[in-house]
């Protein structure tokens, strides 16, 4: 069942503290030939490396979040951090896809800056999530991760023959309605990818899917649609998403969309309750409902080949989906 605390009529600030479910999950990245392919932070050590770039990510880390469902975010962040730092081959970067800071507070940003330093990376890329847009909108967050982006939440750079963008959809979020990128970013997104060749490996971070996973309540970006037309004459376009506590997939032509796992709880189903919020489930059986997936994006093929690795032990489920 839904959090019974959660309503979607209640004011901004309230529902989004009750929106926030911690989505620690570290997903390793790896791009061989120019297509991302994605292992869980439980990497098996025994497989052998296909070689390339690799880059690690992270979401929804809500410091400063206090209640039950996880009473203490920074040791669960602090969890996945090990992980990383264990992995055989060090992290090219970490991506964090928005949702740092619970309620956008100078000193929860403070404390995250000084969990994030002890991961073995030498750098870090953000994209804000609306949790990190409370109070003084998106000030408290550009004063921290606006350099890369000249004062705005939206840059790109290139590493390694990819493209990366990041973009920002959360400066307008209201509960239950899809936010919007905008004229300013998307006419910004279109100049920046003009001049590169369709054959440049292009990966976009973004805090709200990309994708309208379920309009009702708000699991998307009203204007999309504009950047996806920008994004649809390369060969290889990954989207990674967080915001909705949850895996899920899906391909259009040469553009994969990905949204992360929590390693806290989980959100229901898209519609399957009255609103989203963290599901209760008995005690002892969390572990069910999380966990880690690897994802292997092949060049010209509509489907993901999948392998989903519950954290209480179940046998690993492998299964191909749109």
């Amino acid at each position: 069942m839904s959090d019974p605390h959660f309503d979607i009529r209640l004011s901004r600030r309230r529902a989004l503290t009750c929106l926030g479910a911690w989505s620690g999950a570290a997903v390793l990245w790896n791009v061989v030939g120019g297509v991302p392919v994605a292992y869980g932070k439980s990497l098996d050590r025994e497989k052998p490396r296909a070689g390339g770039f690799a880059f690690a990510q992270i979401s929804d880390t809500h410091i400063g979040f206090h209640k039950d469902a996880n009473p203490d975010v920074t040791g669960t962040l602090r969890r996945c951090i090990a992980d990383l730092n264990a992995l055989p081959d060090r992290p090219g970067f970490v991506a964090h896809t928005g949702d740092i800071t619970h309620l956008s507070k100078p000193e929860e940003f403070d404390l995250a800056g000084q969990l994030f330093g002890e991961i073995k990376v030498d750098r870090m890329h953000f994209v804000p999530g609306e949790h990190d847009a409370l109070d003084n909108g998106l000030s408290g967050y550009l004063q921290r991760h606006g350099v890369q982006g000249g004062g705005k939440p939206w840059y790109s750079f290139d590493d390694h023959g990819v493209h990366f963008i990041g973009l920002s959809n959360v400066v307008d979020f209201k509960v239950g309605s899809m936010p919007t990128l905008g004229d300013e970013q998307l006419g910004w997104l279109e100049k920046d990818l003009a001049s590169r060749s369709a054959s440049t490996p292009v990966v976009v971070l973004a805090h709200i899917p990309l994708w309208t996973v379920y309009e009702p309540w708000g699991w998307g970006t009203a204007d999309s649609a504009r950047a996806l037309t920008a994004l649809r004459r390369f060969g290889s376009v990954t989207v990674l998403n967080g915001h909705i506590h949850q895996v899920l997939q899906k391909v259009e032509g040469h553009v994969a969309f990905h949204t992360a796992m929590s390693t806290a709880y989980p959100q229901p189903a898209p519609g399957a309750a009255e609103s989203p919020g963290p599901l209760t489930v008995p005690a002892g059986e969390l572990g069910k409902y999380l966990g880690t997936r690897e994802l292997h994006v092949v060049r010209g093929k509509s489907m993901l080949a999948t392998v989903d690795r519950p954290i209480a032990g179940a046998a690993d489920v492998a299964e191909a989906r749109t």
